[in-house]
């Protein structure tokens, strides 16, 4: 019976690596459900769901030579999640400013008291120059303008310049 197992791989970057393991998993009978990769300073991080009636430790055994690179490697049961909490109407929040402590914690808690719920999130820092994107689940019902006000209260107070706005909806 399948299920759905959680996949993180993380280190020092180098080509082939979303490959190899692709290629275990699909060796596995594994089918890849949802992922998202990134590069964070040269380093590789990806975290992917696949559904697969291998056991977690039958694919990290596959994957152990990874590991023996360097890299991190896990694999573990994902529980069935609870779509309430990705429901609601999509919002995208982008905040730039200085660099400086508090900056998504301080906004992303101002989403959260609203009830909504990050569903996607990228920051960058530049040249002392700090970019935050988030997509965001917001319930409905929510008074989008006193929301908003208080993102701009907050985004003010850590001397940063926030917006909420309506996020385009890709339909697959």
């Amino acid at each position: 019976m399948s299920h759905s197992l959680a996949v993180t791989v993380l280190g020092h970057d180098r080509p082939g690596i979303i490959a190899e393991v692709t290629g275990v998993l699909a060796e596995l009978g594994g089918n890849l459900e949802d992922s998202s990769m990134t590069l964070l300073r040269g380093h590789f991080a990806w975290t992917l769901v696949v559904a697969a009636d291998a056991d977690p430790s039958e694919i990290e055994a596959r994957l152990a030579h990874l590991v023996a690179e360097g890299l991190v490697v896990s694999v573990l049961p994902v529980p069935d999640a609870d779509s309430s909490s990705t429901s609601g109407s999509p919002w995208l929040l982008t905040v730039h400013g200085a660099d400086r402590p508090g900056i998504v914690s301080g906004l992303t808690g101002v989403v959260a008291a609203a009830g909504g719920n990050i569903t996607d999130l990228t920051t960058r820092l530049g040249t002392g120059l700090y970019l935050l994107v988030a997509e965001a689940a917001l319930p409905t019902g929510t008074d989008v303008e006193a929301l908003q006000a208080r993102i701009a209260e907050a985004a003010a107070e850590l001397g940063v310049h926030a917006t909420l706005q309506p996020a385009d909806v890709d339909e697959l």
